[in-house]
């Protein structure tokens, strides 16, 4: 059973996990090299949990001790318990979810791994945004995609504000980074995937041309905001497809594309035989 722990000093070492969340180049250097990442409110806690995430400590207000108890009780990671002044001096910011959990991060599969048991498979080249990413994830969950592969240069789908935006989806979808890009693109031409670019350009088919989900292994390559896939992973793509527009809208965020695709690449998916 978790140690329960009152904590009345700001700069009381056992807080360090916690210290500067705001600070953004700070906690995306530090939290993969150090192997930890934040997850932050009661649901997106025991879905990190119910993931098969170790825990390191929690960092609670009083009142969520008890809400929390059943997760508290099967783990042996400290509790802090802190008043909401306490936890903003500490963290940067008012927590008003009142918990955070600090977790063991996992190590990543290799993209060939991740692809051997996979269909339907989004491919994110450059999407720095957190919050753009929590929320390709979050639709990656919903609508039925089996992986998600990230180039280099792709934001860390751990960040609190990523998995915070994605309501812990991102424990849901297996992901593999890709670490020559756009070369690493041939291993998922290899694994018999389709490759499939979204992007606006007037040469690129529409989603219901393509028909995408009569397809048996598909690839969905995404581009960042604005700037959207590089020359590069275009030139590496097999297809161009767009979603068609209306009332003189050029293009959708890319959170929102991805939604859009999503379903159009998973909906009548092939049924494996048995």
């Amino acid at each position: 059973m978790a140690e329960i722990i009152t904590i009345e000093d700001p700069d009381d070492a056992r807080l360090g996990d916690y210290t500067g969340l705001t600070d953004v180049e700070l906690r995306r250097r530090r939290e993969p090299a150090e192997g930890l990442f934040i997850a932050e409110g009661e649901k997106v806690i025991r879905r990190a949990v119910d993931a098969g995430y170790g825990m390191r400590s929690m960092l609670l207000s009083a009142k969520w001790v008890d809400a929390l108890r059943d997760v508290i009780d099967a783990s042996e990671a400290p509790v802090y318990v802190v008043t909401p002044d306490l936890a903003e001096r500490v963290t940067g910011y008012h927590v008003h979810r009142g918990a955070l959990a600090s977790m063991h991060r996992e190590p990543l599969p290799g993209p060939a791994e991740l692809l051997a048991g996979a269909r339907r498979v989004a491919v994110m080249e450059a999407v720095n945004d957190h919050t753009n990413i929590g929320a390709i994830f979050r639709s990656a969950a919903a609508l039925g995609m089996d992986a998600v592969l990230l180039s280099p240069d792709c934001a860390d789908p751990l960040y609190r504000r990523s998995v915070k935006v994605s309501m812990g989806a991102v424990f849901s979808v297996p992901y593999a980074r890709l670490e020559r890009w756009p070369h690493d693109l041939d291993t998922v031409r290899d694994a018999g995937f389709r490759l499939l670019a979204l992007t606006p350009a007037e040469r690129a088919v529409s989603l219901d041309e393509a028909a995408p989900h009569t397809l048996d292994r598909v690839a969905l390559m995404l581009g960042a905001e604005g700037d959207g896939l590089s020359a590069r992973a275009l030139g590496a793509a097999d297809t161009w497809v767009r979603i068609p527009m209306a009332h003189g809208v050029d293009s959708l965020n890319v959170g929102a594309a991805a939604a859009v695709a999503f379903y159009a690449v998973t909906a009548g998916r092939p049924v494996a035989d048995g």
